[in-house]
C-alpha cells in the first residue's frame, strides 16, 4: 500500500493513541470499543480493538486507512468497520459502525489509558490460601498444560476439583464478556477447604498444543493428565479428585470419569445431555425468539442451520463439504433483506472463517455425540446443574435426557436441579439472551456458588 493510500505519516501522528466510544447495541445496550492505533513500520498504521464489556482483547484490525482527517478500520474477524472523520480539535473521531447489516453511530474519544477491567466477584489479593503456577505433560497427546493451583492455607490432604471449560479456545479463567468465572468459582471453593486447578485449553496462554485440530475426545485425555498430575501432590488426597465441567466441559467430564477410576465425582454446569446438533437448533431459534427476530427468518436460519449439518454428516472430505456450506450459506444471504441480514450469524466477510469452522474436528464430532450413552456408565456421584434462563443449553430437555441417562446406568448419587433465574453462565439474567453476558455484573450467582460447594463438601467429607 503507497503512502498515498494511507495517508502522511504525519497525519498518522494524529490519531496515535488510545480511542473509545459506546456502542448502543439493540436492546438499548452499551458496549465500551477501544481502539490502539500506532504508526507501524515505515510510518504505515496499525491498530487492534477490545470490546472491554466483552472480554475481547487485542483484535487485530486488518484495514487501516487515514488520510484528509477520514478514518476508516476493517475488523475483518467480526466481521465490522468503523468509519469516522477526526474533528478540528483532534479529540473525538466521528463516526459510525458498521456489523452484520447494522449501522450504529460510534463516536470514538481520545482517552490517556486502557480502563482496567474488574467485576464486582473478582477476588482480590492477598488471597487467604496458597497459589501456586504450574505446568505438566499429556505424554500421550505430547501437549505440555499450564494452570493455576490453589490450595486452602490449612493442612491437608484436600480434596480437589479440576476445571474444565467450555466451547472454544478458554484461558484458565474461562475468560469471557469481561468475566472471569472460573477465577470466581475457584476462589469460592479454596475458601471452603476445597483444592482447584484450572488450566489453559491446550493452544492457549501457556498450554502447547493445536486447539483447532483437537475433539471433545482429545480435551478428556487433557483433563486425565490433569487428574494424574493431582494425584503426584501430597497436599492432594487423590481419593478425593473430582471434575467441575462448564457447558461443553459438562460433556468432558463423563468421558473423563468413565475412562478413569480415579475421578470421584462430576459437576455438569449446563453440560449438554443431548446431542450438539439438537442442542445447537433448539440454541440457535431459543435466542432469536428472545431477541425478537421474525419467525421468518427464525425459519430460515433453521433451514440453512440443518442443511449444513447434513453436509457435515454425508461428506468427510473436508475440501467438498466446505464448498458445499459456502454454497448454501451464500445463497441463503443472496436471499435475505438487509433487516434479516443483520440477524444472520454469518456474513460475507467472516465466510471463510465460518467455514473453517464448520468443517473442522472439533464440529463434526460435536454435532453427532450422544452424551446419553457415555452418562449411563458413569459410576460415581454427579450434580447436574442448569439456569432455567439457559437459551444455550436449555435446562427442560437437558437435565430431563441427563437424568433418564443417570437412572437408565444405574448410578445411585445423582443430583439434577434447574436453578431459578440464571442463565448459561449462572448470572441472574432478565431474558437469558447472551446479549445481556456482558452488560450483568455478576459474574456467578452466590446461590449457584453456594449449592456446588456444599454438594463438594458434602460428597468429600472425610468417613
Amino acid at each position: 500500500m503507497s503512502e498515498e493510500e494511507i495517508g502522511n505519516i504525519e497525519d498518522i501522528e494524529d490519531i496515535e493513541g488510545l480511542w473509545m466510544g459506546n456502542l448502543e447495541v439493540p436492546g438499548g445496550q452499551e458496549l465500551r470499543i477501544l481502539f490502539n492505533i500506532s504508526a507501524g513500520p515505515e510510518g504505515s498504521p496499525t491498530a487492534t480493538m477490545y470490546s472491554l464489556d466483552q472480554g475481547a482483547s487485542g483484535i487485530p484490525v486488518e484495514t487501516v486507512t487515514f488520510k484528509d482527517g477520514n478514518l476508516h478500520l476493517g475488523v475483518k474477524s467480526v466481521g465490522g468497520v468503523f468509519e469516522g472523520t477526526l474533528t478540528e480539535d483532534g479529540k473525538t473521531i466521528e463516526g459510525e459502525w458498521k456489523q452484520m447489516g447494522s449501522i450504529l453511530p460510534l463516536v470514538l474519544s481520545r482517552i490517556d489509558e486502557k480502563p482496567e477491567m474488574r467485576r464486582e466477584q473478582d477476588p482480590v489479593k492477598p488471597y487467604p490460601y496458597d497459589e501456586e503456577e504450574v505446568v505438566y505433560e499429556n505424554k500421550e497427546a505430547g501437549v505440555m498444560l499450564a494452570g493455576t493451583l490453589t490450595t486452602p492455607g490449612s493442612e491437608g490432604p484436600f480434596p480437589a476439583v479440576l476445571l474444565i471449560t467450555g466451547s472454544g479456545p478458554q484461558n484458565r479463567n474461562e475468560e469471557v464478556f469481561g468475566h472471569r468465572p472460573f477465577l470466581v468459582l475457584s476462589d469460592y471453593l479454596t475458601r471452603q477447604g476445597i483444592a482447584v486447578l484450572r488450566v489453559d485449553d491446550r493452544g492457549v496462554g501457556g498450554s502447547t498444543g493445536n486447539f483447532s485440530q483437537a475433539t471433545t475426545e482429545d480435551f478428556a485425555g487433557d483433563v486425565l493428565a490433569g487428574v494424574e498430575y493431582l494425584k503426584s501432590r501430597e497436599e492432594i488426597d487423590p481419593d478425593r479428585i473430582g471434575l467441575i465441567g462448564h457447558s461443553e466441559g459438562g460433556l468432558i467430564a463423563p468421558i473423563a470419569a468413565v475412562r478413569s477410576p480415579d475421578v470421584a465425582f462430576i459437576v455438569l454446569m449446563a453440560g449438554p445431555g443431548l446431542t450438539g446438533e439438537e442442542i445447537i437448533l433448539l440454541q440457535s431459534r431459543l435466542i432469536a425468539e428472545t431477541d425478537g427476530v421474525p419467525n421468518e427468518t427464525i425459519a430460515k436460519n433453521d433451514a440453512l442451520l440443518k442443511s449444513i449439518f447434513s453436509v457435515l454428516k454425508e461428506e468427510e472430505n473436508d475440501t467438498i463439504s466446505g464448498e458445499e456450506i459456502r454454497g448454501l450459506i451464500t445463497d441463503t444471504l443472496a436471499n435475505l433483506s438487509e433487516e434479516e441480514k443483520q440477524y444472520s450469524s454469518y456474513t460475507e466477510e467472516t465466510l471463510d472463517a465460518e467455514v473453517r469452522t464448520l468443517v473442522s474436528p472439533w464440529t463434526r464430532y460435536f454435532l453427532t455425540y450422544d452424551p446419553k450413552p457415555t452418562l449411563m456408565k458413569v459410576e460415581c456421584p454427579v450434580l447436574a446443574i442448569n439456569g432455567e434462563k439457559d437459551l444455550q443449553v436449555p435446562p427442560e430437555e437437558n437435565l430431563r435426557a441427563i437424568e433418564e441417562a443417570l437412572e437408565a446406568g444405574g448410578n445411585e448419587d445423582y443430583t439434577v436441579k434447574e436453578l431459578p433465574g440464571l442463565n448459561h453462565l449462572f448470572q441472574t439474567a432478565q431474558t437469558g439472551s447472551p446479549s445481556e453476558y456482558a452488560t450483568i455484573e455478576e459474574t456467578i450467582s452466590p446461590d449457584a456458588l453456594k449449592l456446588i460447594g456444599d454438594w463438594i463438601s458434602e460428597h468429600t467429607r472425610e468417613k
